[in-house]
């Protein structure tokens, strides 16, 4: 049942970020715009308590459990990122807005940003992990909680593959196009 939830909720996160840009650009109503997009921190108060919630009515927690936890970490971590990403976009093709500047492909701007990739990255895995560590104290019963925890390694092992990828721009900079 998670599993299908987490993929309902991100979803959700993305059909209330295209009305919101449909609303604030098509329809020419900020206003409603701004409440569409402010919903969708909500599909991760459901992800959260329906995950809770499963798990303290008994359930052994599985990968999926632990993708709930990332999920909101990386909403966090990436989300305001994502919608304004989306809402440049939309704005430059529905509305006359400015072109979107693309990402530097080289020098020093080319590692800032990098860095501030795994910046996110890691706020995304200090909120997923604290998650982890607060529905298992939670539910206060280790044998159906172990996977959350068993987890946070596994996570941690890409995060470190990203800081390396990430912090070598620092080093050995891309030469700039």
């Amino acid at each position: 049942m998670i599993g299908w939830l987490i993929i309902g909720c991100e979803i959700g996160f993305w059909i209330f970020v295209i009305a919101g840009l449909f609303a604030r650009y098509i329809l020419k109503k900020k206003k409603l715009g701004g409440y569409l997009l402010l919903c969708t921190p909500i599909v991760d108060l459901i992800l959260i308590a329906a995950t809770v919630v499963d798990l303290k009515n008994g359930a052994v927690a599985d990968i999926f459990h632990s993708l709930a936890a990332i999920y909101i970490g990386v909403t966090v971590g990436f989300g305001k990122r994502m919608i304004h990403w989306a809402d440049e976009r939309f704005a430059y093709t529905f509305a006359g807005g400015p072109k979107p500047k693309k990402a530097p492909r080289g020098g020093k701007e080319h590692a800032r940003n990098e860095r501030k990739g795994w910046y996110r990255h890691l706020l995304s895995w200090v909120i997923g992990c604290s998650l982890l560590l607060a529905m298992t104290a939670f539910v206060g019963d280790l044998s159906r909680t172990q996977a959350l925890l068993n987890f946070i390694p596994r996570w941690g092992f890409f995060l470190a593959i990203d800081f390396i990828w990430s912090f070598s721009y620092t080093l050995w900079p891309k030469k700039d196009k």
